[in-house]
């Protein structure tokens, strides 16, 4: 084992204290081509203060250095490609104003582009605007993406805009305290793991947050307003997905499609002001062995949407609240939505409590064989209030075993709880 020298430690620190001490402060003025002089003569460690005014994008930031915008200061590009560009660890850019970027999907042109030699990049408290995606982490590892205020471009068709945050393979990152607003999604990532998504407000986009293919990640504190779908997870496993709100979004709160073994705990998902909601609360999609505890699903056409062979899912705590269809399953399974004898609030389930201890005496059974034939048929809803859709119910409810598989809720609530989040 090598002995301590004690000489070569105080070469170290004098060696960490030069470099320190020839980090320099730079001030930038606006146009022409200073800003790109100033980057190619800084040092590594260097902090580059950009003056009030436009200054010309289109560069690469090659150097570990810090930008920092005074009040007033923009980083301008040319309509072409990336406005900035990270190409080094430990780089840092503040209060800027960055805009102009290119138009092209096929090159992903950006405001902010991290390249994966762009490690612990810090991207904080800056305003994107028109851009066709915000900032793109694509390999830049350990990443931080906060504060900043996103705006993309309305002038284009969904399927021509970028996102706000757009993630590839870039373990580590993260997104926190940004306000997206416009764009096709909020935050996209695929291909990546260990990411936190928390504290975003996202409006007026496709999807919120959109996750394909990341795993061991984390979606918390998230609002998502007007959008299309709040939170989409795709083909990922070992989410968490923790108090994230969907308010007034279109057409799903919260979608599971090949989602695996994600904890989705006190999540809310509501309608708008207008009291018009989601068209599903919650769709789940062959997505397997996934915890859903303690979350608010209230005001939508369809409290859950569950299909396609979707196994090993334990459902406890949850409240279903004023939903127009509590619950759509069209299979001929039996499935049991309580775990270890703790079952969900459903607010249509007209039950006593006699022995008062919360649990409804009877269980819950929000589907009865009229709801499978008209989902199956739906022009079978013309005959609704027909004699012989009345007669099918009173033969169920006479006669039990002519209830078709579906689901049940052995110990439903008699009140719904408090979002838990360890429950």
């Amino acid at each position: 084992m090598a002995l301590w020298n004690p000489f070569f430690a105080a070469v170290c620190v004098l060696l960490s204290l030069s470099a320190q001490a020839v980090a320099k402060e730079v001030l930038v003025e606006p146009g022409g081509s200073s800003l790109a002089e100033a980057i190619a003569a800084a040092s590594p460690g260097d902090r580059l203060r950009l003056l009030p005014g436009d200054h010309r994008g289109g560069v690469v930031v090659g150097t570990s250095l810090a930008l920092q915008g005074e009040a007033g200061a923009r980083v301008v590009g040319s309509g072409k490609g990336h406005v900035l560009v990270l190409d080094a660890p430990d780089i840092k850019v503040s209060g800027l104003t960055i805009t102009g970027s290119g138009l092209k999907l096929e090159t992903e042109d950006s405001g902010i582009f991290a390249t994966k030699k762009a490690l612990g990049a810090r991207i904080e408290g800056n305003r994107l605007e028109d851009n066709l995606i915000g900032v793109y982490l694509k390999g830049a590892k350990d990443a931080v993406v906060k504060d900043n205020h996103i705006v993309g471009r309305r002038d284009l068709r969904v399927n021509e805009r970028g996102n706000g945050v757009h993630i590839w393979n870039a373990p580590g990152a993260m997104v926190e305290g940004n306000d997206i607003r416009y764009g096709r999604d909020g935050i996209f990532v695929t291909t990546s793991k260990r990411n936190v998504f928390r504290d975003n407000v996202m409006r007026d986009l496709r999807f919120a947050i959109h996750y394909m293919y990341t795993n061991r990640s984390e979606v918390t504190g998230n609002r998502s307003f007007g959008n299309h779908v709040g939170f989409a997870l795709m083909y990922s496993r070992g989410l968490t997905v923790q108090g994230n709100l969907s308010e007034a979004d279109r057409d799903h709160g919260l979608l599971l499609n090949y989602a695996n073994g994600a904890d989705i705990a006190g999540n809310r998902v509501t309608g708008g002001a207008d009291g018009k909601g989601p068209e599903k609360c919650v769709f789940i999609y062959n997505a397997n062995k996934n915890r859903i505890r303690g979350n608010h699903f209230e005001g939508c056409d369809i409290g859950i949407h569950f299909t396609a062979g979707s196994e090993r899912n334990a459902f406890s705590g949850n409240a279903f609240i004023g939903n127009r269809t509590q619950v759509k399953y069209v299979g001929t399974r039996q499935l049991e939505w309580s775990n270890e004898e703790a079952g969900n609030y459903w607010s249509d389930h007209a039950a006593f409590d006699l022995d008062g201890d919360g649990v409804a005496d009877s269980p819950y059974h929000p589907n009865d064989l009229v709801d499978q034939v008209v989902w199956r048929h739906p022009l079978a809803l013309m005959l609704l209030n027909s004699p012989a859709t009345q007669a099918l119910r009173w033969s169920q409810s006479a006669f039990p075993g002519l209830r078709p598989g579906g689901v049940t809720d052995s110990f439903p609530l008699m009140r719904p709880k408090g979002l838990e989040q360890d429950g």
